[in-house]
């Protein structure tokens, strides 16, 4: 199915759901931001997305104190813990509650099969030193590398895939994440050192 945007140019699928994205009715977008700071101004949505991507429609983003299931694995969006997982590289895996929240604030989350060879492992651990990225492996994931902000997904078959690039360099502090740029530190977390 292919639809035209406003500019005039054909859209199939997944852009064209990119396009009407926008926070959800249901989504809190008016919390006080992480520390008191003010936070990052959120960036558009692209025009010219890494093909391939998924888009989820809004939910809520209430933080709750309770167990909570998720219909994906790894998880786009929804209700999360009132923490959130500190940005960096993780060599273990993170809880979903705490990263929902960090991409509730434009985090993008790498994650990886944990039997991911070591040199693709190291690649993905340069992203971790950029601002509003978390690298973690996931066990049980489909693909062997799959790249996550609030809402879009994108399953790729290595960590040399140039749509990883991409799709970081375009989500990040996303404005449709309900608090984009409310900063990824202060959470829960050790991250590993980078570099």
């Amino acid at each position: 199915m292919q639809e035209t945007t406003a500019a005039g140019r054909m859209e199939s699928g997944e852009m064209a759901e990119l396009a009407r994205a926008e926070i959800g009715l249901r989504e809190e977008s008016s919390m006080l931001p992480a520390g008191g700071r003010k936070p990052d101004e959120p960036r558009l949505l692209p025009e010219n997305p890494p093909e391939g991507i998924q888009v989820y429609p809004a939910t809520t983003n209430r933080t709750l104190e309770r167990p909570i299931d998720y219909d994906r694995a790894p998880p786009t969006n929804g209700d999360h813990d009132p923490l959130w997982q500190n940005c960096g590289f993780y060599p273990e895996p993170i809880k979903d509650r705490h990263a929902v929240h960090s991409m509730d604030h434009g985090v993008v989350w790498i994650s990886y099969r944990p039997d991911l060879p070591a040199n693709q492992v190291d690649e993905l651990r340069s992203y971790a030193g950029e601002r509003y990225v978390i690298v973690s492996p996931y066990p049980g994931q489909d693909a062997p590398v799959t790249v996550t902000s609030w809402r879009v997904q994108l399953e790729l078959d290595g960590a040399d895939d140039p749509r990883l690039r991409q799709f970081v360099d375009q989500f990040r502090i996303s404005e449709i994440s309900p608090l984009s740029g409310n900063k990824c530190v202060g959470g829960v977390g050790d991250p590993e050192p980078v570099g």
